[in-house]
């Protein structure tokens, strides 16, 4: 279900975990991946965030982000927060290292790659040309290659850890540049380790059942860019009213003609 203001807030069941969400917000990714690893069950309430946040949204996180969870009265946001709550209330299949230290080189690891994803979207924001964006982010891309050279199949060793789990989302995503402007962040002749990474990721249950292909995360920031992200993308056809599909054809229409000016580095 589909959150705007004025949506009246969907009642809760007792004894249930809720996570709110958006399907395609990279941060709410990382809730739901370790979500679908560890076989939480919980029901999905989607908000819409831009700029309809629902009154009773930001009483339960005054900041208006994803993921939020909430059970019996108790309220937890922020990804990292949120995960590593679930990963000490719902034991099993751990993810986090036993390790304290460990624990603290991940933490580490993952403040240096928050910092790439910046680079990431600042780089799409110049719309391909802050060339030293992009370089900058390619000579950071080679602290995770040589991390995962050395840990094993995975940032969390032989086996898939939360490190992987909070740094996937963006990787499912660097693609974006690659489409739309022809600029590669993870290459085999650059980084084999992370694109070896990256497949097996893809072999991993819980990426799969989380995962959106290139076009799709292509298509969707393409509607952001016009100011009205589509947060309803790919799921058209499960609609039945006649007119809200012509609104939604007409939205593609609009946003095309955007893309097109935006391809070619318009306003």
């Amino acid at each position: 279900r589909l959150c705007i203001t004025g949506t009246e807030f969907p009642p809760l069941t007792e004894g249930t975990l809720r996570l709110y969400s958006m399907r395609f917000c990279p941060y709410a990714q990382r809730t739901r991946l370790v979500l679908a690893h560890k076989n939480i069950q919980h029901e999905t309430v989607n908000v819409h965030l831009k700029p309809e946040k629902p009154d009773w949204f930001l009483e339960r996180n005054p900041l208006g982000l994803v993921p939020v969870l909430e059970k019996d009265g108790k309220i937890v946001y922020e990804s990292t927060i949120c995960n590593e709550y679930l990963d000490t209330v719902y034991p099993e299949n751990k993810l986090l290292p036993s390790d304290h230290y460990q624990r603290a080189l991940d933490d580490m690891l993952l403040a240096k790659f928050d910092k790439t994803v910046s680079g990431f979207f600042k780089f799409m924001m110049s719309r391909g040309k802050d060339e030293e964006t992009y370089k900058a982010c390619l000579q950071s891309l080679k602290t995770f290659e040589e991390a995962i050279q050395q840990r094993g199949q995975f940032f969390g060793g032989k086996d898939v850890g939360m490190l992987d789990f909070n740094m996937w989302p963006f990787f499912e995503r660097f693609v974006i540049s690659k489409v739309l402007l022809n600029k590669e962040f993870i290459n085999n002749d650059l980084f084999p380790g992370l694109q070896a990474w990256t497949e097996r990721m893809m072999e991993v249950p819980a990426v799969k059942a989380c995962y959106f292909p290139p076009d799709t995360h292509v298509m969707y920031m393409l509607t952001h860019s016009t100011g009205v992200p589509d947060y309803d993308l790919g799921l058209y056809w499960t609609w039945f009213s006649k007119p809200y599909i012509l609104v939604k054809i007409l939205k593609v229409v609009s946003f095309s003609r955007q893309m097109f000016s935006w391809l070619m580095g318009g306003k």
